[in-house]
This record gives C-alpha cells, structure tokens and sequence, in this order.
C-alpha cells in the first residue's frame, strides 16, 4: 500500500458523505452501517450547474503558499455546526500524514514530495444527556499538482478495497469499510472533480462500539479535502447527518474562491491570479 489520508492522523476516523449505495440504515447505537447524509448542495455557489475551472496561476507553488491556502479553506468547529467544540489535540503535524501498511495498521511518515501542505483539525461533541461524545474530523492536502492530487484519491480507493477492517492505532479499529468513487455528477457530487466515498463502524477499547463511520473526501484541483464523522453511544443517524452535510461542499467551495477562474473568465484569459 502507498499513501493513506492525513485524515486518519490522531485516531480520528473518517466519515462518509453524499450518497453511499448499498448500505443500510442504523441508529448511533447500532452495529450496522448507518446510510451516509446525502449533500443538499445549499453551499454551492449560484454557478454550482457549471464545472468550475481551477486557475493553475492562483494555485500555491510554494509550502508557505499551500500552508496560508488552508487556512483559508479548512474547517473550524462552527463549519459542523452548534455543539461542537475542538478537540484535543485540536491539530496535527503538518509534516506527517498517515500511511496505510500491507498489513492494514495505520502509521505516520512526513508528508511526500508531491504534497505541499497538509492539516487536520479534531473536533468533538461532548457527551450530554446519556449519549456518548461524537468525534469528527476535517482534512486539506495541497499538492504540487492537480495530477498528484487525484494521485492521491486514487490510491486511497486501492487501500480502501484492500483493508475492509483497519487499525487505527492500538484499541481503535475501522470494521466493515466500504468504498465508492464517483466522478463529477456521479452518486450526489456537485463540488469535487472526483470524490471517494466510505462507510463501516468505528471500534474503541474505551468508546465502545461499533457506532456508525462514515468518511468523504474529495478532490478539486491541486487540493484534496475530506470530513469525517465517528458516532458515540445513542446517537442517531439523524444526528450525525446534520453534523457532517454541509461541511464538505463549504471547503470546497472555499477551495474553488481561492484558486478557481473568475467567474466569466475564459479558459486563455490571462491573469485571474492573486
């Protein structure tokens, strides 16, 4: 196996969004997987109809570049709505990602040559009221290139199919993965050029489990963006979907402000760069 997702970077596990065939429904609770929330695209922007063009001019050619564009682009809690908090830690190193094995454990390495940055942020909702605490997660990795980044998602698709069950780290596991990809207009997606789509359970010595995982990323341009979500003890499918919805096509469409076309701006303009 070759690259993996900083996503996985601190045990955080990854969630799946849009709309994930074959899975079957369950409550927070449950073992079973859950179906995974499906994009309302209300944060696309006017021109969602229209495949946005990156500007390869605008996109980072520097680390410091890349660093400042994540900034910009990547989630904080109040992206995922009320209730939810930093967790800690809140950020990972930004030169390590994690790397899937042969032998399905997660390990980190420093970030590849192809990748110029990379960052990603934890978040929780405490438990409350009986229920268990919710884990989540957002994830920005800016590559050299627009092809190194869909690289990237292409690897994660062939680690996906190899590793049905994962360590994360020791007493946290991923069980029951299943994996999608869909290109853009495909399965739900109106945000990514492409974008890769999981679903399983989340297993904790200290948590408990199996709550409902769902992880997606997608890729637009040189950036590749993803969230994640790990349900806690009785929370609902309901629950976890409006956490997780929006998150995603928000980045995005941050990614698209920062380094897509102007809006009306052909494909030989020149300039169109900040």
């Amino acid at each position: 196996m070759a690259y993996a997702r900083a996503l996985r970077v601190g045990g955080v596990v990854a969630a799946c969004g849009g709309l994930l065939l074959g899975c079957t429904s369950g409550e927070g609770g449950g073992g079973g997987s859950a179906s995974p929330p499906v994009p309302s695209g209300t944060a696309r922007s006017a021109s969602a109809s229209a495949t946005p063009e990156m500007d390869p001019a605008r996109e980072p050619k520097t680390a410091a570049q890349a660093q400042a564009l994540i900034e910009r682009v990547i989630s904080g809690p109040e992206l995922f709505g009320t209730g939810v908090q930093r967790a800690t830690p809140y950020e990972s190193d930004p030169g390590q990602w994690a790397v899937l094995g042969d032998d399905c454990l997660w390990r980190l390495e420093p970030l590849p040559g192809d990748a110029l940055a990379t960052l990603t942020r934890h978040f929780e909702v405490p438990a409350a009221g009986g229920k268990g605490a919710v884990r989540l997660s957002a994830t920005v990795t800016v590559h050299r290139t627009a092809l190194d980044a869909s690289w990237e998602q292409a690897r994660m698709l062939e680690e996906d199919l190899d590793c049905t069950e994962q360590t994360q780290r020791p007493g946290e596991r991923l069980t029951g993965l299943q994996s999608l990809s869909f290109a853009r207009g495909e399965g739900g997606n109106t945000s990514g050029d492409d974008l890769l789509l999981e679903t399983g359970q989340c297993v904790s010595d200290t948590r408990g489990g199996p709550y409902p995982y769902w992880w997606q990323q997608a890729v637009l341009g040189s950036v590749v963006a993803g969230t994640s979500v790990c349900g806690g003890r009785g929370r609902s499918q309901q629950e976890l979907n409006s956490l997780v919805v929006e998150v995603l096509p928000r980045m995005l469409l941050r990614v698209e402000q920062e380094i897509g076309r102007p809006t009306g701006s052909a494909s030989g303009t020149k300039g169109g760069g900040s």
